[in-house]
């Protein structure tokens, strides 16, 4: 009974007028047995009973019909004389009208509730449908796609042809009503709904829908505004975290004093890395006006260009304007002229970005990054690019300046050993060879001398004696300035002659077996002979073992003695004028001397390129 009273439309009428029959009837049939205890006035409101049951169920005019129809009925069955009808204006109209009365009243009652009932399904229909909007809107990855399905509800709940949410500002038309979502003067989106729809239907969408689709809008508009954001803010830190990874590995790499070039080759490494999958090369600027590609990275399918090759800079191509402009530049080869710009078009490539490297307010060279593809380097990659340019401009510095560093102190080496080659060569050219002939002189003038002058004879054999002493020493002295058995049997015979002449005895083991560039043989020779020095003076060593072996490009020295160690090379020991002459050279010295376990140096000397 209360599912039927509220429900929001009245039963069918012809169920209406099949109740109100069964009703009378019933009332009737019970009031037969009522009429001996029941008085006549009492009895008719049974009929009360059914009036009120329709006119709740199906209104106020099934009710009245029901009203007049058991008046009737009950004039007829139940007053005396029974079985017939004798109307009493007074009596019968006042039940009548009482009848009538309580069905319109209980009519107006059930239509209150009713639509009280209607309201409040609505209002949950349109919490429901809030809930559900909020719900789709909310949680979906993409708004748009969204939209479809929460439009469909919308019409299904309101019962509507067609919905339709579109975002921003959309017209309606003959067809269509539009109604406007808005943030304050901003509009988020529009509801499209039938032109045609009733003004309450229109209200109710303008009252319960629009405001919940422009709360709904605005926060989903909020959030992707949020995640966008915080999005941007993870790419940011990533790409920081990235770049300051490669910074790390380029600086940790010059700090171990790595090869300019493979500093270099790092550098291209880590700017493909970070650029995305593009070529990649750094270019130096020379004195002459040329570019110099230091280190280069390619993709598979295209040549490489060696390291060192000369680039002219001439026309239009990316490295030839950095250097004129001082700034970064962006070129399409496709039409680009220029010597430069024809080869990279003959390797495939089709546009180009470079930034400069600046190294103490000095245009060191640039950093290159291009592609075959014909869409051109992204704007975020060119900036990535000069980020990190500018991070590893001081790496690249360091590594210039040590190869800057390391051809001056080999120059430096090499201008000593010319020196002292020169020196040797001028005492045993020169002043040895004067000496030898005064002396040979004097054995001659003590030859030609006659008897008698024995006294005369004694010192003339004494100065030429004297001068055959001063030539040993300077035979010594020419030795040491520059052996001459080095330059004449190489390294090998002159080592056995440092072994030989050492205060200690020496033990040595020789590898090589082919003669060795001038440098690496001058170097060897003076670091076993310094360190056979050092040991005789310093390390109470009874013995010295010398192991030299030259294999892959290396020359291999090992001197170790069995002395007192706990050799100090920070100390202002000699052992640093043989570590500056090894990485003169580019190799490597290592001292191991624990205190009273002897000591122990090893030498790595390349022997390739020098």
């Amino acid at each position: 009974m209360a599912l039927l009273l509220l429900r929001p439309k009245p039963p069918p009428l012809a169920l209406g007028l099949m109740a109100a029959v069964i009703l009378i009837a019933a009332e009737t049939a019970l009031l037969f047995p009522l009429k001996a205890g029941v008085a006549e006035g009492a009895r008719s409101v049974v009929y009360l009973c059914g009036v009120m049951v329709v006119s709740t169920l199906w209104g106020a005019g099934l009710g009245v019909v029901t009203s007049v129809v058991s008046a009737l009925a009950y004039n007829y069955f139940h007053v005396p004389p029974y079985w017939t009808l004798h109307l009493n204006a007074r009596r019968d109209m006042q039940s009548i009208v009482v009848f009538i009365a309580a069905g319109l009243l209980t009519s107006f009652l059930a239509d209150l509730a009713r639509s009280r009932a209607a309201e409040a399904s609505q209002r949950q229909q349109e919490a429901d449908l809030a809930a559900e909007l909020a719900h789709r809107m909310l949680r979906a990855g993409d708004l748009r796609s969204v939209l479809g399905p929460a439009s469909q509800r919308i019409a299904e709940v309101f019962a509507l042809r067609s919905a339709a949410i579109e975002l921003g500002a959309v017209p309606g038309d003959e067809r269509r009503a539009a109604l406007p979502l808005y943030d304050r003067a901003t509009c988020l989106g529009t509801l499209l709904v039938p032109a045609d729809l009733p003004e309450p239907t229109l209200e109710r969408l303008r009252r319960r829908v629009v405001p919940s689709l422009e709360s709904l809008l605005f926060a989903e508009f909020g959030r992707e505004a949020i995640t966008n954001s915080l999005k941007a803010s993870r790419e940011e830190a990533t790409r920081l975290m990235e770049e300051q990874a490669a910074m790390r590995r380029v600086a940790t790499l010059v700090a171990h004093g790595a090869a300019p070039i493979e500093v270099f080759g790092a550098v291209t490494r880590e700017l493909c890395r970070i650029c995305g999958p593009q070529n990649t090369g750094l270019v130096r600027y020379e004195p002459d006006g040329t570019g110099t590609l230091v280190s280069g990275r390619n993709e598979a399918d295209i040549a490489q260009m060696p390291a060192g090759t000369s680039i002219l800079l001439e026309g239009d191509c990316v490295s030839g304007i950095v250097k004129r402009t001082g700034r970064s530049a962006r070129v399409s080869y496709d039409k680009a002229v220029g010597p430069t710009a024809a080869t990279l078009r003959e390797l495939g490539i089709r546009s180009g970005v470079g930034v400069p490297v600046v190294v103490g307010g000095r245009l060191w060279g640039a950093a290159l990054a291009s592609t075959t593809s014909p869409t051109p380097i992204p704007a975020a990659a060119e900036a990535r690019l000069v980020d990190f340019t500018e991070l590893v401009a001081t790496a690249i510095a360091n590594a210039d300046s040590r190869t800057q560093l390391t051809a001056s102190r080999a120059r430096v080496v090499a201008a000593a050993d010319d020196a002292r080659r020169r020196l040797e060569r001028d005492l045993h050219d020169g002043a040895q060879q004067r000496l030898i002939s005064l002396g040979l002189r004097l054995r001659s003038v003590e030859a030609a001398m006659p008897p008698g002058l024995d006294t005369i004879r004694e010192e003339v054999a004494l100065a030429a004696n004297g001068l055959t002493g001063v030539c040993e020493d300077l035979r010594e002295i020419s030795r040491g300035i520059h052996p001459a058995i080095l330059s004449e049997g190489g390294l090998g015979p002159a080592l056995k002659t440092l072994a030989r002449r050492s205060a200690i005895p020496v033990e040595l083991t020789l590898g090589i077996d082919r003669r060795l560039p001038e440098r690496a043989e001058v170097t060897a020779y003076f670091i076993v002979s310094e360190a056979l020095a050092n040991a005789a003076k310093h390390a109470q060593a009874t013995v010295v073992c010398v192991d030299a072996e030259a294999c892959d490009g290396l020359l291999e020295l090992s001197i170790r003695d069995n002395g007192i160690g706990g050799v100090d090379t920070g100390n202002g020991s000699g052992l640093i004028g043989l570590q500056d002459r090894t990485e003169a050279l580019g190799g490597q010295m290592e001292v191991v001397s624990p205190v009273g376990s002897g000591t122990a140096l090893l030498f790595s000397i390349p022997i390739d390129g020098i």
